[in-house]
């Protein structure tokens, strides 16, 4: 008899896609200062969940700031998702704080290895 193990999650469980601001350098000023210009790109596959009460009390016994939502980031992204970085989905603006949690790729099952969090910042029409 065999035994397989299959460590990819259900069809069912996926993510949404959600736009993420990222800052591209573009030179210096007269006064030799980096400058940077604002840009939003969609991120696909992005999981969001509701954060647990342990990691609740932590992010406002650590950082001060209230867990509304924690992302599950996808494998192999590459993009800046650092805290103080924006984020918008559901119609808001969420602000990433804290540091993020990443797993190594090869040893988590299923399409995410690291999840940040993030706390109310304002609406999308901001």
């Amino acid at each position: 008899m065999s035994l397989t193990m299959n460590l990819n999650p259900p069809t069912w469980i996926h993510g949404m896609t959600v736009q993420l601001q990222q800052m591209t350098g573009i030179g210096v000023d007269s006064f030799n200062v980096p400058v940077s210009v604002e840009e939003w790109v969609n991120v696909d596959d992005v999981l969001v969940g509701q954060p647990t009460d342990a990691e609740q009390v932590n992010s406002m016994d650590l950082y001060g700031e209230r867990a509304v939502y924690v992302l599950g980031i996808p494998k192999g992204d590459t993009h800046d998702w650092s805290a103080g970085t924006l984020v918008q989905f559901f119609g808001e603006t969420w602000r990433i704080f804290g540091h993020g949690i990443e797993g190594i790729e090869d040893l988590v099952p299923g399409p995410w290895n690291k999840k940040v969090m993030v706390a109310s910042y304002g609406t999308g029409s901001d």
